[in-house]
């Protein structure tokens, strides 16, 4: 059993300092890389699945959050107002949320029934005033980069979008390795933390009720969003723990407080639906289940070194050096293992997928004996034979380590 924040210090990923506050965790060289890397395969999945990104502030003014109803139902878990002095002050707040900001993206332009559904997606910060006891690692901060999409699309089309959000999830938690999970109808409980509109609550639980059929789900009230019902994507750690990673809306709330529409075939206005949907949630929350779901052996395209070159002595090390060189042209990430002895250094490597280890037989037919972390031994192969083996697997983005067509 792995507890992420041990893991995130012993592998340099992540660390915090008591200048910058609790719940504030800074990311190191390599856990830059793993987050780097998740971020841009999340644009690149929504790029394919018809998402448009875009960037937004991560600030508004307080009136901005009394229109979207997070100020009368959400400002406890809100930083306070910032008054900005001057000529014509007012107060800005530090964003609870991205879809405020996504409606009034939406609102800039005008829109037919012909551009619909239109995706709108982007990893951006959110921030949350969480009190200091919940604070831990990366699962409960206060500075969170959210992955988060809006589509606006008609009401014809809500349930195939989150459907279609449905499957993006699934897809990326095959991609990411990320296996026992299962599905929950959020619905809303007693207490006056939600919108108060019975036929709006009907209404969107009804859509996301087609969405999840054939899929076992479990419906739980008190669990909603305060506009609308949604599903919760839940993910079990290795210590049996649970929690929300994904979650896919569908609302009707806001786009009625925006004022949103769209030019519909009959050449009148007409409402669009808003679903709301995270395909990894945060990158803090995603990081630290992967941390401990693989033990801080990442999938090869998401391990901060990909491979790493071990000269048996000080006489193969421009060959390996050579090597390291190759693998970097080629866009892996590798590193030249040099200094103690040849067994402790393979220790020290075991969590990186690939090692290549070079003595002097190699080194004289230009061959690396190849190691991987699994423990299986492919052989030596010519180093141009490797780097390009190396390069199907992280290319295919998914779990495993070497082709099926490896020699054994």
């Amino acid at each position: 059993m792995y507890d992420h924040r041990r893991l995130g210090r012993e592998l340099d990923l992540f660390d915090t300092d008591p200048l910058m506050g609790a719940g504030l965790p800074y990311w190191l060289p390599d856990g830059a890389i793993v987050r780097h890397t998740l971020e841009e395969y999340v644009r690149d999945v929504e790029r394919e699945a018809g998402y448009r990104h875009v960037y937004s502030p991560v600030l508004g003014k307080r009136e901005l959050y009394e229109i979207s109803g997070h100020w009368a139902h959400y400002s406890d878990d809100m930083f306070p107002p910032m008054e900005l002095g001057g000529e014509g002050s007012e107060d800005v707040v530090l964003r609870p949320s991205l879809c405020p900001h996504h409606a009034l993206i939406y609102r800039s332009r005008s829109h037919s029934y012909r551009e619909l559904p239109l995706r709108i997606a982007e990893l951006g910060g959110m921030y949350r005033s969480e009190p200091s006891g919940v604070l831990g690692g990366l699962t409960r901060v206060r500075a969170i980069q959210l992955n988060d999409a809006h589509v606006f699309c008609t009401l014809e089309q809500a349930v195939d979008e989150a459907r279609g959000a449905l499957e993006l999830i699934a897809r990326a938690y095959a991609d990411l390795g990320i296996r026992a999970h299962r599905y929950r109808l959020s619905l809303p409980g007693e207490g006056g933390k939600y919108v108060a509109d019975p036929d709006l609550w009907r209404r969107a639980t009804a859509l996301l009720r087609q969405a999840l059929d054939g899929l076992p789900y479990e419906a739980v009230e008190g669990e909603a969003a305060f506009y609308g019902p949604k599903i919760d994507v839940q993910i079990t750690d290795p210590a049996g723990r649970e929690a929300t990673l994904s979650t896919v809306q569908i609302d009707f709330h806001q786009p009625e407080r925006f004022g949103l529409h769209y030019i519909g075939a009959d050449g009148a206005k007409h409402r669009p639906v808003m679903v709301h949907r995270s395909v990894i949630g945060s990158v803090e929350r995603a990081v630290a289940h992967l941390l401990e779901e693989h033990g801080g052996a990442f999938p090869v395209w998401l391990a901060p070194v990909q491979l790493v070159v071990l000269p048996v002595a000080e006489g193969q090390r421009p060959q390996a050096e050579e090597l390291v060189r190759r693998a970097a042209r080629a866009g892996l990430r590798a590193e030249l293992a040099g200094e103690g002895s040849l067994g402790a250094r393979i220790r020290a490597a075991r969590l990186v997928p690939y090692q290549a280890v070079i003595g002097e037989r190699e080194a004289a037919q230009g061959l690396a004996a190849v190691r991987l972390r699994d423990g299986r031994r492919p052989g030596e192969l010519p180093y141009g034979e490797l780097l390009d083996r190396i390069g199907e697997r992280v290319a295919a983005r998914g779990t495993g380590l070497w082709a099926a067509a490896a020699p054994a």
